[in-house]
């Protein structure tokens, strides 16, 4: 008879993910069928806890135990790269955990610990401007920056730190990659934010329209200084290489 290997793997895999309610293939020595599986286990919740340390320290062992043996459990990874477990842990805090005991900021904080690990690897390069004047000139925001927005401050976040309650007002962080490859945090006022979510939406805004528009927007400040102040964040996060210089714009 001819052996089903998809069942096989599929009663193989049962077993590495819940040994509790699933028998091992009776092909196999119980005792490897064991260690292949404290192999998995061990392995999976190692990685998840160099690329998560924030959130490994908040919680105690059998904690920690019991949430790498919950993803397992429920989560069916897309891809089989070590290095693409942390982007589906997070897809796994989305859209498989349920627990009433988990931090309100569980999601927010696997993110932003994510969000360095997924930067630092991205495939995109920049150029780098050759210049920081982004007066008159068609801006576009780079690829290897990310503006975020959280409930909780999750920079702040930490076993010292543990808020139970989001606070009144968002958080909002940049995250960029340098021309070294290293990977910066920068915390964003909301204006700031909102200037840099102009620029993502489009592949290429001239400067003055940008800032009109962000003046536009914040009606009920004083738009001159709206103005003056975003133009000198643009000129700053150009000398970052956050924002690119394309070209000049044609009037």
């Amino acid at each position: 008879m001819a052996v089903d290997f998809k069942a096989k793997q599929a009663e193989f895999a049962a077993y590495i993910r819940d040994p509790q309610h699933n028998p091992a293939p009776s092909e196999v020595k119980a005792e490897r069928m064991a260690m292949y599986r404290e192999l998995i286990f061990t392995n999976v919740e190692n990685f998840l806890s160099s690329n998560f340390p924030v959130l490994r320290s908040l919680h105690t062992d059998r904690q920690w135990h019991a949430l790498t043996q919950d993803f397992l459990l429920k989560h069916r990874c897309e891809s089989p790269y070590f290095s693409e477990i942390p982007e589906e842990f997070l897809a796994y805090l989305q859209n498989q955990r349920q627990s009433p005991d988990d931090y309100p900021f569980l999601l927010e904080l696997a993110h932003y610990e994510w969000v360095e690990m997924a930067l630092s690897i991205a495939p995109d390069t920049v150029p780098g401007n050759t210049e920081t004047d982004v007066s008159g000139k068609l801006l576009t925001l780079s690829p290897l920056a990310w503006p975020l927005a959280y409930r909780y401050p999750v920079q702040t976040i930490g076993p010292g730190n543990v808020p139970l309650s989001p606070p009144e007002q968002p958080t909002f962080i940049l995250v960029y990659r340098d021309l070294e490859d290293d990977v910066n945090f920068l915390v964003l006022t909301p204006l700031t934010f909102r200037l840099l979510q102009i620029l993502q939406d489009q592949d290429s805004r001239e400067t003055q329209v940008c800032l009109e528009q962000l003046a536009g927007e914040f009606g009920q400040l004083d738009s001159k200084t709206v103005l003056s102040n975003g133009f000198e964040v643009l000129q700053q996060l150009a000398g970052k290489n956050v924002v690119l210089i394309n070209q000049v714009a044609q009037n």
